[in-house]
């Protein structure tokens, strides 16, 4: 699987945060960068730029170690951006969604939902019925959803994602 930037946006984002992204481009390509450097570069609080660094670590974007300053006692995190896990956490979010999707489409087959005019708030028949068919927003009367474009549309987004899943594998 080649891996571009569009896959390690991607996979930053999901991961960490779109915060994230500007730290994992800066990091790329360049070897044991200092996190005053990180932070100043990217024009950042140095706790901010920390966090997301560690994030980052956590998540198997990044690697790290420490040198103590000689000249002030403190330990300096020295980052790298590891690229090693992105191809597999990128199959990993890719199966998640997958999963969550397919959930999501069972419960749609498996339940009548009920929404009034406005639109207010949708809900399972016994919610609804809990609320004796008025939506608690509004107070409209709440009419059963016919919900075959959802299913359409979770069906379509399913098969498209088999596919992504199955061209990297």
């Amino acid at each position: 699987m080649r891996i571009t930037q569009r896959i390690i946006k991607e996979v930053a984002t999901e991961l960490v945060g779109e915060e994230a992204v500007p730290v994992v481009l800066y990091l790329k390509g360049k070897q044991h960068v200092s996190e005053f450097k990180v932070a100043a570069d990217l024009k950042m609080d140095i706790h901010e730029s920390r966090t997301i660094l560690y994030r980052l670590y956590e998540n198997h974007l990044a690697t790290f170690f420490r040198r103590k300053d000689k000249q002030k006692g403190w330990y300096v995190c020295y980052w790298d951006y590891d690229p090693s896990q992105i191809g597999h956490l990128h199959k990993k979010i890719k199966r998640q969604r997958l999963t969550k999707l397919e959930e999501r489409l069972e419960k749609e087959e498996g339940a009548e939902f009920y929404m009034c005019r406005n639109a207010c708030s949708r809900m399972e028949f016994d919610r609804a019925f809990e609320f004796h068919f008025k939506c608690p927003e509004c107070g409209e009367i709440m009419h059963p959803l016919d919900n075959k474009r959802t299913k359409e549309f979770l069906k379509e987004r399913i098969n498209e994602l088999k596919k992504e899943i199955a061209t990297t594998a």
